[in-house]
């Protein structure tokens, strides 16, 4: 017999293989995912709305864009950032190692991890409390677009429960990203828009040490 054989007529037909999870749910780009109803108009990015689901626009200290954006339910939080990348290669394989590097320069910890969307960060970063030093969990997940990468942070309950963070899960598999034709250099925040009926609040003070959950003006609504 050859290295190649043909199918004996009594055996079964192979059934075509079931699409991966990547495959099967976003975050979607617009070119794949047209249909925007029900999803609120952020710019770069539309968010499905949610019943209890408040969604907080942070703007860049500098310059008062909006470049990031968190959604919180319940006692759990999920900030969104996007980028622009390369066609090619992953962005988030190469930013990764990069933020576990300055989460230990900061004196926390980071285990690179296999998780819902690809390779994740679980760290844990050192913050100042009423009942002084303690650890705060944060749980970094990204996802590489067509020239475009989201980057999110689970906090709160979210960041390592299973359960809680299951709901804000689901919004960041619903989120469709409005990256534009416009070339862009590599790691450029793609700006983000403010819905007609928000208000912008004065900035809170935070003491996240990588900024990566710092408050800036921001603007809220409920959903």
């Amino acid at each position: 017999m050859g290295l190649f054989s043909r199918r004996r007529s009594d055996e079964p037909e192979e059934t075509p293989a079931e699409p991966t999870p990547e495959s099967a749910h976003g975050p979607w780009d617009v070119e794949d995912k047209p249909d925007l109803e029900g999803r609120i108009d952020l710019g770069a990015v539309r968010v499905p709305a949610r019943p209890g689901m408040q969604i907080r626009v942070e703007l860049d200290r500098g310059t008062r864009a909006p470049v990031s954006l968190t959604m919180t339910q319940g006692g759990s939080a999920l900030q969104l950032q996007v980028f622009a990348a390369p066609r090619s290669a992953s962005l988030w394989d190469e930013v990764r190692p990069e933020l576990s590097e300055s989460v230990t320069d900061r004196g926390g910890t980071c285990d690179d991890v296999p998780g819902e969307f690809g390779r994740e960060l679980i760290a844990k970063l050192p913050v100042t409390t009423q009942g002084g030093m303690g650890m705060r969990a944060v749980r970094f997940v990204g996802v590489d677009g067509p020239r475009w990468m989201i980057r999110g942070a689970f906090s709160g309950k979210a960041a390592l429960d299973p359960d809680e963070a299951a709901p804000l899960e689901g919004v960041l598999r619903d989120v469709v990203v409005v990256r534009g034709s416009q070339a862009r250099p590599p790691r450029e925040v793609l700006t983000l828009t403010l819905p007609g009926t928000a208000e912008v609040a004065e900035p809170a003070p935070d003491d996240d040490p990588l900024g990566i959950l710092r408050r800036g003006p921001e603007i809220t609504e409920t959903r």
